[in-house]
This record gives C-alpha cells, sequence and structure tokens, in this order.
C-alpha cells in the first residue's frame, strides 16, 4: 500500500474540485469534523453539493462553506440555526438549493451508496410534500416513496483515534453519521485526535475499517500532519 504525508491540512483537500459532493459527518458539533471544513473554506472549491444532517453556525461547519458561496446544493435534515436568515435569502434568490430528508431516510441513503444499493422504499414521507414526484408502492397496506441513494466524491468525518492504517475509533456520539458516511464516499478524509502504532487499537474497537479510509488528519497536530492511504 503506497503511503504519502503532508505537510499541511490544506494539502488534504487540496483536490477538491468544483462541482464535488461532499458527505460531511457530524451531529450538531458533535463529531464535526470542522478543521477539515476550514481548510476548505480556504481552498475556495465552488458548486458543491454538500450532505449533511445539519448545517452549524455561520462560522462553522456547513454553513462557513453557504457563507463563502461555496455551496450550490444542500441535502440535509436540519436547516435552521443561526444561519437560517442566510439560507432563507439564498434560496429566495435561486442561489442555492435546499433538500430536506427526514433523519432516518437520510442515514439510510448514505448506507444505501455505502453498500451498492441503488435505492429503497420507505413509508416516511409519504402523503407529504417529500414524496412529491416519486415513485410510490404499497406493501403491507402502507404507501411507501422510493427513496435513491446517495454516494459522495469525498467524506469529512470525525474520529477519535486511528492507527496509521487508518483503522479508526470513535469516542461516544462521535459515532453519528461518521462511521457511515465513510463507507460511501471514492475519498473518505478523516480528522482525528490522534494516530497511534499498528496494534495499539483493539480490533474490536474498530468501527470504521482503514479499506474505508484514504487520509488522516491528526488535528491537534503542530503542523496539521496528513497521512494517506493512496
Amino acid at each position: 500500500m503506497i503511503r504519502k504525508k503532508y505537510d499541511t491540512m490544506e494539502q488534504a483537500v487540496a483536490d477538491i474540485h468544483d462541482g464535488s459532493t461532499l458527505l460531511v459527518g457530524g451531529f450538531g458539533g458533535s463529531g464535526l469534523p470542522s478543521k477539515l471544513i476550514a481548510a476548505l473554506v480556504e481552498q475556495g472549491a465552488r458548486d458543491l453539493t454538500v450532505v449533511s444532517n445539519n448545517i452549524g453556525a455561520v462560522s462553522d461547519g456547513v454553513a462557513a462553506l453557504i457563507s463563502n458561496n461555496q455551496v450550490r446544493k444542500i441535502i440535509c435534515s436540519f436547516p435552521v440555526g443561526p444561519h437560517a436568515n442566510d439560507l432563507i435569502d439564498r434560496l429566495a434568490n435561486g442561489t442555492i438549493e435546499l433538500e430536506i430528508v427526514p433523519q432516518g431516510t437520510l442515514a439510510e441513503r448514505i448506507r444505501a451508496g455505502g453498500a451498492g444499493i441503488p435505492a429503497f422504499y420507505t413509508p416516511t414521507g409519504a402523503h407529504t410534500e417529500l414524496s412529491e414526484g416519486k415513485e410510490t408502492r404499497e406493501f403491507d397496506g402502507r404507501v411507501h416513496i422510493l427513496e435513491s441513494a446517495i454516494k459522495g466524491d469525498y467524506a469529512f468525518i470525525k474520529a477519535h483515534r486511528a492507527d496509521r492504517y487508518g483503522n479508526l475509533v470513535f469516542r461516544k456520539t462521535q459515532r453519528n453519521f461518521n462511521p457511515v458516511m465513510a463507507t460511501a464516499a471514492q475519498v473518505t478524509i478523516a480528522e482525528v485526535s490522534e494516530i497511534v502504532e499498528l496494534g495499539d487499537i483493539d480490533p474490536e474497537s474498530v468501527v470504521t475499517p482503514c479499506i474505508f479510509v484514504h487520509r488522516l488528519v491528526q488535528d491537534d497536530a503542530p503542523h496539521g500532519e496528513v497521512f494517506a492511504n493512496e
């Protein structure tokens, strides 16, 4: 396995191109890969489609990308918060597109993307505006709507510890959307608090195996050192 070491965190996001689909882990501030997002704000890729449970505050999270005019479309469950007025203005003038997805459906669409399942039926959202324009089918007397899988070009995730191969351990509520997003992207970049040697992590504690992780960022490293599996 070829390994590359980057001198700065910014280099880990340098190849993210305009028009990319980006999966961003986290639930509120828990498990949010905020330093990777900050690096992408500086990098400046535009016309992004961003998939995240929620948007965050104006200066943090996905909202920072929106405020910097980098997002073309946002797919999320919870778009309200301190940034709401800015988002409403952008929706009104057509500079951003918003797709609201029920939280469980969002998680399953991402999981399906990682598992190679193109679509699935769910009763969630049936008979509401969320079902408009979608195929429906009845199962056991209930109407279900067809939801398509979500896959990303890149995923930003946050974990507590990794070995240098990229096996990940999450701390408590960091284990939200992060593990499932790691499986559904072409390139997964993990922001972690600690990188340890091989054998220092009990295999039974590994949540996300290294096969899904392409780059590691140690968020408290003096120079934002980045290791990558390419």
